[in-house]
Order: structure tokens, then sequence, then C-alpha cells
């Protein structure tokens, strides 16, 4: 199992601690969730956040779209570190024309599903993507509780996935903790986003440790 803890909850007094934890800790990917306030109801931060934490890892950065128009930014984010784009469906009226240019800039990309949007939108994109991110909240807070429906979508999106013979791998962002990380494993998630579940506990390391085992 990849897992992508999000820096969204971590203490940013001391992003820099934080941030060398994760590096040091069996975490796969660093994921970064910004927000516009336009797109999702909250503001979370921009390049200035993702350049400093790209200076104290090696780490994938996965780095989360929830904003409008995301063309506009695409090499900003690149240019500050992301390894990895992901946009989301509901903002893109172009959608392929926003992942060509993500992969334009050597960078893997990624579309988002909000919870009410189902996977068969995808499908005509499919073999473009290196990622489905779905998301098992709605987008904007960190914290929230899993919307239990997230289990069988990832289902049904594996099955499209094996359908097409694509090479996406399933993300999964929202509520995930070893109970819920366990039931979307078995579905076909490939990766998971965690977030309050690792930074709340009492030790961060070991609970990305036992995620790590799903």
């Amino acid at each position: 199992m990849i897992v992508s803890p999000s820096i969204l909850s971590c203490d940013f007094g001391n992003v820099e601690r934080d941030t060398k934890m994760l590096h040091n800790s069996e975490a796969d990917w660093l994921h970064i969730d910004v927000m516009d306030g336009v797109f999702v109801p909250n503001i979370s931060f921009g390049f200035p956040i993702l350049k400093s934490v790209n200076t104290h890892t090696d780490k994938v950065l996965d780095v989360h779209l929830m904003i409008a128009n995301p063309d506009q930014y695409i090499k900003d984010f690149v240019d500050a570190g992301a390894d990895i784009i992901t946009v989301h469906y509901e903002t893109c009226p172009h959608l392929h024309r926003s992942i060509q240019l993500i992969k334009s800039y050597g960078v893997k990309a990624g579309v988002a599903l909000n919870p009410h949007t189902p996977v068969q939108v995808l499908e005509e994109v499919l073999s473009d993507l290196d990622l489905v991110l779905i998301m098992s909240v709605n987008p904007g807070f960190g914290g929230q509780k899993f919307i239990p429906s997230s289990v069988a979508k990832v289902a049904k999106m594996k099955a499209l996935i094996i359908e097409h013979n694509a090479s996406a791998i399933i993300e999964v962002d929202g509520g995930v903790n070893l109970q819920t990380g366990a039931a979307l494993s078995a579905a076909g998630a490939d990766a998971l986003v965690a977030g309050s579940y690792v930074f709340k506990s009492d030790n961060p390391s070991a609970t990305i440790s036992n995620l790590k085992k799903l």
C-alpha cells in the first residue's frame, strides 16, 4: 500500500520538523492539499509551502489541486517541486487538455472525483491517467467522516481500469484509518491519503507503518 500523509494536518509552526518526520518514516509520498476558497470552502496554501516542503524531503510530492482554473498554475506547481499533479474532474471543462498539459512537464497526471461524481466520467481519458483520486469525503476540510459508499466506488473504479487495460492507480482521500483503509484496500485501492489520523496519533511514524501493511 502506498501511504501519502497529508501535510494539511501538520503543525504549520513546525513544517520543517513534520516534513522531516514524514521523510524519515515509511511514507511513500507527501500529499499536498491546495485549496483556493472558490472550488472548495477553505483556503490552505500554495507555492511557498510546497517549495519549503520540497527542501526537506526527496520523497514524491503528491499535489492535489482543489482549485478553479488549475491549468494556469500547472507550470508553477511543477517548478515548486510537484511530482504528481491531480486536478478535479469538476473544475476542468477540457479535461483531456488539462491532463496532457500536466504530462507535458514530465510529471504524473491524476484526476480526482468528488463523492457525487460517478467513475464512468473518466472512461474516455482513463488510458491517459497515472492516478485516479477517489474523494471519500467532500473536499475542503481535514478530519471529516468517511463516506461508506466510497468502498463500492473504489471497486467500480478498479473494474473500469481492468476493463480498459489501463495502468492508473487508485488513491483515496478522506476519513482514512486502519478500518476504512482495510476496506478500501480490499476493494482495490493502491494508495491512501491520511492526514488527521496520522498527525493526531501518539506515534505518527508507527501509524504510517500500520497503514503500509494494509
